[in-house]
């Protein structure tokens, strides 16, 4: 049986620290002895707008959150020491440019996790919501994080009395935010990529990232790339029958003319064959007119993936068919192609345009890597 989602985390928290633990009493873990790396110190600081987050109080703070509250204007860094941070974090607008680094250079080792879902009541009365939900919101332009997991680790069989289950772990609103080699961790709705507003077009891309979950759980309107990124589908036992999920929900705005484009990853299942649809469009009540768009390109669809009908409708006034979903050579046992009116394709003169250049324009985050 598959590791739920709290006993996932730990045991890769546990498997990447216990190479740094030392001879120490029963009970009792020993901290490492440099906890930020290569990246300085609170005595030693890469600039003097770096800030050090430590949760063994040998940082500048020992919650993300202060860190970020502290780190006002724009340009500021974050080192983050591994550990397991059990909070919510907001990055508001004003806090542009913002870098976040994982300091062992493992996401595994840095986390940062809650367990709201849409339908958890708020102490004041209400429920969180989707958004509200999110463990990580990022609406800042120019954010960039590298090495570190984001994770919502609520579980719909520890509350069978909530309805609206949808758990993000991260929501990105704003524009140039980059993630690299980051883990994005969640059952329904793990990763939501969106804009601050419609008719606002934030570019984001997300590169060598790990994206795990079961119901739409990469969706939102923004103009993203996700390059060689691996997206897991996670096992359902309290359904039947499949579909199990959707990998992907885009809801991009008819204006805009790049929604989501997955280049050269890979899409592995820990559920039955066939039990995942690659993607569902989502037209939300908020942007009736939202025409959807995904590219998915030269990208290895697992037998997890539903080769004869990869995609759905959400509802059936706005049916995929008249979206913009597009496929472009991409291989494994969930792309054979057996029913060709369920799998458009693009030429290669239109891929040709369906690249990371023409999705981002001016910024080049690739480059970062």
């Amino acid at each position: 049986m598959p590791l739920s989602r709290r006993g996932f985390l730990a045991a890769g928290v546990v498997a990447a620290a216990a190479p740094r633990l030392t001879s120490a009493p029963a009970g009792a873990a020993v901290a490492a002895p440099r906890p930020f790396g290569r990246y300085g110190s609170p005595a030693r600081r890469l600039t003097p707008d770096t800030l050090y987050v430590d949760p063994h109080g040998r940082g500048d703070f020992t919650a993300v959150q202060a860190a970020v509250t502290a780190a006002t204007g724009s340009g500021r860094t974050l080192v983050i020491a591994p550990g397991t941070y059990r909070e919510t974090v907001a990055v508001d607008a004003g806090r542009t440019e913002m870098t976040w680094i994982g300091a062992s250079e493992n996401p595994r080792d840095v986390v940062i996790v809650y367990d709201n879902a849409a339908g958890t009541p708020k102490p004041g009365g209400g429920t969180y919501g989707t958004s509200g939900s999110a463990t990580t919101t990022v609406q800042a332009d120019g954010f960039t994080a590298r090495w570190i997991t984001f994770a919502n680790d609520w579980l719909r069989a520890a509350h069978p009395d909530i309805t609206g289950t949808q758990a993000v772990a991260a929501k990105v609103l704003g524009d140039r935010g980059a993630f690299l080699h980051c883990r994005f961790l969640g059952h329904q709705d793990t990763l939501y990529a969106d804009s601050a507003a419609l008719g606002v077009f934030a570019r984001q891309y997300y590169a060598h990232c790990h994206i795990e979950g079961d119901v739409d759980f990469v969706f939102g309107r923004a103009t993203a790339v996700y390059e060689d990124c691996h997206f897991r589908t996670l096992d359902r036992t309290d359904l039947a029958a499949a579909p199990y999920g959707f990998v992907l929900a885009p809801s991009t705005a008819a204006a805009d003319p790049r929604g989501y484009l997955v280049l050269g990853g890979r899409i592995t299942s820990e559920a039955p064959d066939g039990s995942y649809k690659l993607a569902r469009p989502w037209v939300p009540s908020s942007d009736p007119t939202a025409r959807p768009m995904l590219t998915v390109r030269e990208t290895w669809l697992g037998p997890g993936i539903d080769a004869a009908a990869p995609y759905t409708d959400m509802s059936a006034a706005h049916p995929w068919q008249r979206q913009r979903f597009a496929e472009y050579r991409n291989r494994g046992p969930g792309a054979v192609i057996t029913v060709p009116e369920n799998r458009p394709q693009l030429t290669s003169e239109q891929a040709a345009s369906a690249t990371r250049a023409a999705w981002l324009g001016d910024w080049a985050p690739w480059h970062k890597r």
